[in-house]
C-alpha cells in the first residue's frame, strides 16, 4: 500500500495599495479558513506602513488579533509561486507582476471612511469571497 504524498499549502497573496484594509482581512480569513493547506499572504504596491485600526476593530469581533500583522510592500513577499493572486478592487498594477497559475480580481470598495455597518458588510464579503476561493483550491 503506497503511503499519500504530503501536499505542501497552496500559496495565496492578496493584493492592494496600502495593504491596510481589505488585503489584510482576506489574509487574515485565509489564515482562519484555510488553516494547514494554505499559506496567506498580503501586500501592497504603496503600503501605508500600518494596519488600519479600523481593520484590526472588526476582525476583533470576529476573533481575529491582527495586531500582529503588519503592512508589506511587493518586495517583502517570500519569493515562490502562487496559486492565487487577488487584486482587492484597488485597480492595482501591482497584481499582474506576481507570478501565479491564476489572478482573481474582486473589486471591493475601500471601507476606510465607512460607518461602522458598512464597514462589517464589506469585511463580511471579504469572508464570503474567501470561502468561495479556498472552496476552489
Amino acid at each position: 500500500m503506497t503511503q499519500p504524498v504530503h501536499q505542501p499549502p497552496k500559496r495565496v497573496l492578496f493584493v492592494c495599495v496600502e495593504n491596510s484594509n481589505r488585503s489584510q482581512i482576506a489574509e487574515a480569513f485565509t489564515r482562519m479558513h484555510g488553516a494547514g493547506r494554505v499559506e496567506a499572504f498580503s501586500a501592497g504596491s504603496r503600503p501605508s506602513g500600518k494596519v488600519n485600526p479600523r481593520a484590526i476593530e472588526f476582525l476583533r469581533e470576529v476573533g481575529y488579533d491582527l495586531t500582529q500583522h503588519r503592512s508589506k510592500s511587493l518586495s517583502e513577499i517570500p519569493p515562490g509561486d502562487f496559486e492565487v493572486v487577488v487584486g482587492m478592487g484597488c485597480g492595482d498594477e501591482g497584481c499582474p507582476v506576481v507570478k501565479a497559475k491564476r489572478h482573481e480580481e474582486w473589486g471591493i470598495p475601500d471601507p476606510k471612511n465607512m460607518p461602522p455597518e458598512e464597514y462589517r458588510e464589506v469585511r463580511d464579503l471579504i469572508e464570503s469571497k474567501v470561502k468561495a476561493l479556498l472552496a476552489t483550491l
